[in-house]
């Protein structure tokens, strides 16, 4: 009779060990991946820190035949190679059971044992003979969410906030051409060139897997969205024609979020039935009323969290720029939650906190929200591309097939050029300014893809169609980095585009679009006075009948600061007038006449500020400063000047 509470203590001792050891185990397993994933964020520090010292190099050289991100894709490919031949981490599956099955692949899943329930998260499919492959490779590929959530922000912000604002807005009928119809043209042509290939693939046996024609179209759209970091990079560093970076850099800009919203309404196609996949007028209807209402939406979310940034710590200037960064990182979070495109919405707060809210910040959390974000679009945009090296080597379903990356290669091609050649010559029929064949061609050809294409890809890779897409947008996106951003300098050449240290162009109202000019004068004569305080009073735009109003809108600063906002709009639209040039200790004064004169030294400042606003075009080479005039004006190259 005794033994029987003795059995039952043996008994629950030995179940209290064997939870200590098991507690014990699975610390020490979170330990070792502890260690694991400190190792595998090393690699990327360390790629990061090896990008930034070979870019210090090429700079110090001045080698550009490849820019920094396609060093940095490079040495994402080295390490790729090193992890996946040279350090084999076999997987522990000593206690992986394999004989569980279940109908679906449900994304979480309780597990009942002995008593206890454990929760697991879907990770993806693994075929059977990877189950004990590289354990390495799987701990470095990161969940595509955090390409959309933490990295692409802070990338498509910064091409917001530092938008060229006077450039963009002289072109600005001409980038909405080319970032909305030519997208779409782009696109379609891509998806159906696709399509041919892929049922050409079908009749010669080289295809697996289903591929449908929207899975073409989906593939069209991520693939015509153009890098503008890329852009901006080499563009900028080496000052091309303002009219061709701003063609370029803000095509670049808006068609990301024009392809994010087109992307997202292929997949939206649902026509009714079994099958999904035929077409249908209404289900074609629906989709394209699912891509103007997201892209509005997002629109209006992103300049509406734009205008109410309100910030009222000019005194704590830490908390002010915190406060600045928090809400604009909110506005993309906001959108996603809301059901729109976080990439249009953040890219649009971006621009219009440029601005508006820029405006009404202290100097210091001026220079320190500049700062901030252009050092979070570098590391980010770095991480990115060395990522896409690593993932050619590290991805666990890649399919590379020969015919459809051939045939995505010339799609790609004849996609870019039906957007670019029918576009400028459609517009060259009503532009002053025409975009030259030479403009043309450099557009043509630095029609890169980059991060965007890259996030879009590799953000569902669960089918054989769009595991297929994501090994081929790697290839195009090196392709276009390599190929096309290493040869920049050499097309500008041959197309005899000048690029220099310094080049300006004559800017006057008559070339700004008729639709910013009209914007403009009721941005600046009622929106800036209210919302950044500075420029006319509203006491002096608004009608008499309005005075109570405008009195009760107009704060005292915007009386202190009335002439403050003349500097700063007059890089959006210039006067015919009188202007003076400064540099070093060179005064040029040209009027509208074309009269010109020189003069005695002048203050470093305003050589930033005057040479912004040029009347005429302003061309350095070497040590020479070239002023072209009319052809009945004696050319001014008489005069050297200092370095």
């Amino acid at each position: 009779m005794s033994a029987g509470p003795q059995m039952i203590a043996l008994v629950d001792l030995a179940g209290e060990q064997d939870s200590a050891m098991e507690n014990i185990v699975t610390e020490k397993k979170a330990e070792e991946s502890h260690r694991q994933d400190s190792a595998d964020l090393l690699i990327f520090i360390m790629l990061l820190t090896l990008t930034i010292l070979t870019i210090w190099l090429f700079k110090h050289r001045r080698f550009r035949f490849l820019h920094e991100t396609g060093l940095a894709m490079i040495y994402g490919l080295i390490v790729g190679v090193i992890l996946r031949y040279g350090i084999h981490v076999p997987r522990d599956i000593s206690n992986v059971t394999m004989s569980c099955r279940v109908n679906a692949s449900p994304a979480t899943l309780l597990v009942n044992v002995s008593g206890k329930f454990y929760e697991y998260t879907l990770k993806g499919e693994i075929r059977g003979d990877d189950v004990q492959d590289n354990e390495m490779l799987r701990k470095v590929t990161f969940d595509p969410e955090v390409f959309f959530n933490i990295l692409l922000p802070p990338i498509i912000f910064h091409a917001g906030y530092s938008l060229k604002r006077r450039h963009f807005f002289r072109n600005m009928g001409s980038i909405l051409a080319y970032a909305f119809l030519g997208t779409v043209i782009s696109c379609f042509v891509i998806g159906l060139l696709m399509y041919g290939c892929v049922t050409l693939m079908k009749q010669v046996e080289q295809l697996d897997g289903d591929f449908f024609f929207t899975d073409c179209l989906f593939f069209g759209a991520i693939v015509s969205a153009t890098d503008p970091v890329t852009v901006l990079a080499i563009f900028n560093e080496l000052q091309v024609d303002v009219d061709l970076y701003a063609l370029l850099f803000g095509e670049s800009v808006l068609n990301d979020a024009v392809a994010v919203v087109l992307s997202s309404s292929i997949v939206a196609y649902q026509p009714e039935g079994d099958n999904s996949h035929t077409f249908e007028v209404m289900a074609m209807l629906k989709s394209f009323g699912i891509f103007l209402g997201v892209f509005s939406g997002s629109f209006a979310l992103g300049v509406a969290t734009g205008v109410v940034t309100f910030t009222k710590l000019r005194d704590f200037q830490l908390l002010e720029t915190a406060l600045f960064f928090l809400m604009s990182w909110s506005t993309f979070l906001l959108a996603e939650a809301c059901g729109f495109t976080g990439v249009v919405a953040v890219l649009f707060c971006g621009i219009t906190q440029a601005h508006y809210t820029f405006n009404n910040l202290s100097p210091e959390s001026q220079d320190r929200t500049k700062q901030l974000f252009e050092l979070l679009n570098f590391l980010a945009e770095n991480f990115i591309f060395s990522y896409m090296g690593l993932t050619l080597f590290t991805f666990q379903s890649h399919v590379f097939n020969p015919m459809f990356i051939v045939g995505a290669f010339i799609a790609v091609f004849l996609g870019r050029a039906a957007n670019i050649y029918p576009l400028s010559f459609l517009l060259n029929l009503g532009r002053r300014n025409k975009i030259g064949s030479n403009f043309q061609h450099m557009m043509m050809f630095a029609g890169l893809r980059g991060a965007m294409t890259f996030a879009l890809s590799i953000r569902d890779t669960a089918t054989y169609a769009r595991q297929m897409m994501f090994s081929t947008t790697l290839l195009i996106v090196f392709f276009t980095v390599w190929v096309c951003g290493g040869g920049t300098t050499q097309m500008l050449s041959c197309q005899r585009i000048r690029y220099a240290p310094l080049f300006l162009r004559r800017s006057t109202k008559q070339e700004s679009a008729w639709l910013f000019r009209i914007w403009y004068n009721f941005d600046h004569n009622y929106l800036k006075p209210i919302l950044t305080h500075s420029g006319p009073p509203l006491t002096a735009t608004l009608p008499p009948c309005c005075g109570p109003l405008a009195r009760f809108l107009t704060s005292p600063q915007a009386y202190e600061n009335e002439c403050q906002l003349k500097d700063d709009d007059s890089d959006l639209i210039l006067t015919d007038g009188d202007i003076n040039l400064t540099y070093g200790d060179i005064t040029v004064s040209t009027d509208a006449t074309g009269a010109h004169t020189s003069g005695g030294p002048a203050a470093p400042d305003d050589l930033d500020r005057e040479l912004a606003y040029g009347d005429h075009e302003l061309v350095m080479r070497g040590t020479r400063l070239v002023l072209p005039m009319d052809d009945s004006e004696p050319p001014f190259t008489d005069r050297r000047m200092r370095m």
